[in-house]
């Protein structure tokens, strides 16, 4: 069974930079592609990147290009969002999702999705 498990998120200042991670088990890792959504309060989730399974594959919503950067670490079963230069419209839950085609993640499908962790930017 395919689970997903997110951390990392925390109050922080705008400018200031935060690391979320997200941890998959029960699937064979590397063939993977993982997703990191958000849903700010009030409004519908966003896609905000995906990772396929190959380390140059990756997406990102416009409105954090250059911010924040997703990779991963096959070898923990892990991938990370980096997000720098944070702002108070970046304060939403954070969720993480997996699938094996990065296609589904980029339509909001997923196999698997985690239970979020909150992430609040005060200005």
């Amino acid at each position: 069974q395919v689970q997903v498990a997110e951390s990392g998120g925390d109050l922080a200042q705008a400018g200031g930079s935060l690391r979320l991670s997200c941890l998959v088990t029960g699937t064979p890792f590397a063939d993977y592609a993982v997703g990191w959504f958000r849903q700010p309060p009030g409004k519908q989730r966003e896609r905000v990147a995906v990772i396929n399974w190959g380390p140059a594959n990756t997406y990102y919503a416009d409105s954090v290009k250059g911010r924040f950067t997703i990779s991963r670490d096959n070898a923990k079963n892990t991938v990370y969002l980096q997000m720098n230069a944070l702002k108070p419209g970046d304060t939403a839950m954070y969720y993480c999702a997996t699938d094996r085609l990065a296609t589904n993640l980029l339509n909001g499908r997923a196999k698997a999705w985690g239970r979020g962790t909150q992430v609040t930017v005060s200005s």
